[in-house]
């Protein structure tokens, strides 16, 4: 990292959010580590930049990385500082995030090891995480009905199932509860959740989703599923040793899938979905507090978020 450039001036419209494995796929190059401070504070990890010849058209492209839980794992998922995360992405022009995180299965037909597309969310957090922009003076609202993006998910689908007969098993679509952690479920909870229609289960993709979205970055999350949760009698509590046991395993088609995925997404036919032009500037239309009633902090801090457009 040290020996990396700490700038970049090109265009930087793609991101993955996820473990510290991710951050060296096959095919990319780190060029730069980049420091972003904002003002919800400094993210998780400095900000990696790495290169990729797109074997579609053969232009070279632009990814950030950035650590979810630190470059060493050291945030616990409630400290993890989404805000800034986000904030700290769109700032150097991200528009497009691929999360990736280990899952729980709820559902017997998940296995450990499968891969899911998740296309809802339970959440079952509990307050203690800051989850929005719009506060200290000013009232602002999204829709969050879906909380992933459909393009960019039918993309991944398509690459997930383009390497099935190469060891990925992929579920197109699930639902994820969210919990608050860092303690597993209790026994009766998993079993709530599978009631529920829970698919898998974890502790990150909120408040990262809502705050993408509140930021017009379009966001999908791929899951791999790591364990059974604690529901499935004929198997053992779930662990850490457990999990990491089966990400371990699992790396190596993780970093696949997610390569596969961002040189799709790099081909000059999805332009448009990796800058959200579906999103720019939706979130204009969102604020119930007129733009002369803001706090002067509300204001600085979205004019911050929203470069260009309160002016």
């Amino acid at each position: 990292m040290a020996s990396l450039a700490t700038t970049y001036d090109g265009p930087v419209s793609i991101a993955v959010i996820g473990g510290t494995g991710l951050r060296e796929l096959p095919g990319f190059t780190q060029v730069a580590s980049l420091s972003v401070k904002t003002p919800w504070g400094e993210p998780s990890s400095p900000i990696t930049i790495l290169h990729h010849q797109c074997k579609h058209n053969g232009k070279v492209v632009a990814v950030a990385f950035l650590s979810r839980h630190g470059l060493h794992h050291q945030i616990a998922p409630h400290e993890v500082p989404a805000r800034a995360n986000i904030a700290a992405l769109r700032s150097i022009g991200v528009r497009s995030i691929i999360a990736f995180s280990a899952v729980g299965s709820l559902q017997e037909q998940i296995k450990p090891r499968d891969f899911v597309v998740p296309d809802q969310v339970i959440d079952r957090t509990k307050g203690v995480r800051p989850w929005t922009y719009f506060e200290g003076g000013v009232v602002g609202h999204v829709p969050f009905g879906d909380p992933f993006d459909e393009g960019i998910a039918k993309v991944v689908r398509a690459c997930g199932h383009s390497l099935e007969g190469d060891g990925v098993t992929l579920h197109d679509r699930g639902t994820i509860v969210c919990i608050e952690g860092p303690q597993f479920s209790t026994r009766a909870e998993s079993h709530m959740y599978r009631a529920w229609g829970g698919s898998v289960i974890n502790m990150s993709v909120l408040p990262e989703a809502k705050l993408a979205r509140e930021a017009e970055i379009a966001y999908q999350m791929i899951c791999m599923s790591t364990d059974y949760d604690c529901w499935h009698e004929s198997t053992e509590d779930v662990s850490v040793e457990m999990v990491m046991g089966h990400m371990k395993a699992n790396a190596d088609n993780a970093r696949r899938f997610v390569t596969a995925v961002l040189d799709a997404l790099a081909g000059d036919e999805h332009a448009d979905l990796i800058n959200a032009k579906h999103l720019a500037g939706s979130v204009k239309f969102g604020f119930s507090t007129p733009q002369p009633n803001w706090s002067p902090e509300a204001k600085e801090k979205l004019s911050w978020l929203y470069r260009g457009y309160f002016e």
